[in-house]
């Protein structure tokens, strides 16, 4: 198909890859406890509100991921919007096989479950609807419950296959 003197082909695997990367989009960890209270967890850029009522949040995970069986049937997460100061921690669970629950820079939700310590937003969400999505799942949560942090800080923000923050 042609649109004035560009041409507009059908995007590959490593096209649109490389389109969404100049999407700037924030980071987050999200966390549950699976069989037997084992904290689970991974790094999104993929997060967005969907709704104000009910509260609705969507964040997605791919298939392949390590604790894809326990989002996949779990009632309850949290999530938590992080900082640069974050980013440490944003590798590390974002890294399939690390130690993602090393105790440095952890804390607990009034609920229990694992979060990131000092992030700029902290929610509490129950499990509202999920959907397969090609090789991803959206997961849908009802916020329960929200903690902000003091003062308005800078968000990390994830460009161009890099964590990075605003200036």
């Amino acid at each position: 198909m042609t649109q004035g003197t560009e041409t507009v082909r059908r995007a590959s695997s490593e096209d649109f890859r490389a389109a969404m990367a100049r999407f700037a989009a924030g980071v987050v960890v999200v966390t549950t406890l699976g069989d037997g209270g084992s904290p689970r967890g991974f790094t999104a850029s993929s997060f967005c509100s969907v709704s104000l009522r009910p509260p609705l949040i969507l964040v997605c995970l791919a298939n392949s991921a390590d604790s894809f069986a326990t989002f996949a049937s779990c009632g309850h997460f949290a999530v938590s919007v992080l900082g640069p100061e974050h980013r440490p921690l944003a590798e590390r669970f974002a890294t399939k096989g690390a130690d993602k629950f090393a105790p440095d820079g952890l804390s607990r939700t009034p609920g229990g479950l694992p979060a990131v310590a000092g992030a700029l937003v902290e929610l509490d969400c129950e499990v509202h609807a999920r959907h397969p999505a090609g090789d991803h799942m959206i997961l849908i949560g009802r916020v329960s419950g929200a903690r902000l942090s003091e003062g308005a800080r800078t968000p990390m923000v994830y460009y161009e296959k890099a964590f990075r923050f605003l200036a």
